[in-house]
């Protein structure tokens, strides 16, 4: 599980940084990616990654500013000339209008697609669980921008317990299926009246894990309850120490308001992006090392960076 950002801007595109959009790589768990926000030029900043946009099979959107849907009608088409590639249908989640936006602009522009796109919208009153799958949960909560935002939390759900294989033939128990009866957790016999009991050959299950994408807001409770016990929290920080009149103004946050929410969270790892075109260089190091002072694990992001979780 990988997360990759397209872009890490604020607003629009700079020199240093393309507008919002990242992807959270599911290859080895379901041979998915998810994508979260989708702003102007994220189909450029695709190609110089590994990243196949047929793999993309499901977007979540925070919210309707430009900056974070302009790219769609251009991903959306470029995604269905993949003539010898197998066309699969595209989840979409978002806000109560991003279904009239993006129809809307495949018909302006006659463009049409060899695959279906399913929406899936949201307001105040049906957030909350937007996704259940074998593998994974997905959360949203409305946040607090000047806009309905909303803020996502993945869920994997806990992993299977490993089988000792290892163990079992030492045990004396021959390779075939009453391996696999082991590892459904059923007792085995074996003929010498041995007693192969499973819990003592498979391992406890392992945790899944959570990761928080937050749209743009002010500091909220709900960042806070989205991002609890998160493996990685992303939050916005488009303002530094000192903006807070400013950022509220523009319902945004700062680098220290968004380090007290992965604090206030216990989140294990805080990654800072959708950074104003006004801070560059050391200002960026800055952003950080501030927001350090407050919540220690804290890395501010750059496009095409990838993290591992």
């Amino acid at each position: 599980m990988e997360l990759q950002f397209l872009g890490t801007g604020a607003g629009q595109p700079s020199r240093a940084r393309n507008v919002s959009s990242l992807v959270l790589k599911l290859l080895d768990e379901i041979n998915e990616i998810w994508m979260f926000d989708c702003g102007e030029g994220t189909q450029r900043q695709i190609l110089e990654t590994t990243i196949k946009p047929r793999k993309v099979r499901r977007i979540f959107i925070t919210h309707l500013h430009g900056d974070h849907i302009f790219g769609l009608p251009g991903f959306l088409a470029s995604r269905a000339f993949q003539a010898n590639e197998e066309q699969t249908d595209l989840e979409m989640y978002g806000p109560v209008g991003i279904r009239n936006y993006v129809m809307g602009s495949l018909r302006a522009s006659g463009t049409r697609l060899p695959y279906r796109i399913h929406f899936h919208e949201f307001d105040d009153n049906n957030s909350g669980k937007v996704l259940e799958t074998d593998k994974f949960k997905v959360y949203a909560e409305k946040l607090d921008h000047t806009v309905f935002c909303l803020g996502y939390r993945v869920v994997q759900k806990d992993l299977e317990g490993t089988l000792d294989a290892e163990g079992l033939r030492k045990a004396g128990l021959p390779f075939g299926p009453l391996f696999g009866m082991v590892k459904k957790g059923q007792n085995v016999v074996l003929d010498d009246g041995t007693k192969i009991i499973a819990k003592d050959f498979i391992s406890e299950p392992k945790k899944g894990k959570v990761v928080t994408i937050l749209g743009d807001t002010r500091k909220t409770d709900a960042s806070v309850r989205l991002g609890l016990g998160a493996d990685i929290l992303v939050h916005e920080s488009t303002y530094g120490k000192g903006d807070d009149k400013i950022a509220h103004k523009h319902g945004h946050s700062t680098n220290m308001q968004a380090a007290q929410v992965a604090k206030e969270a216990s989140a294990k790892r805080l990654l800072l992006n959708h950074v104003s075109a006004r801070f560059l260089g050391r200002d960026c190091k800055k952003l950080e090392t501030d927001a350090q002072t407050v919540f220690k694990n804290t890395h501010l992001v750059w496009d095409l960076e990838e993290i591992n979780l």
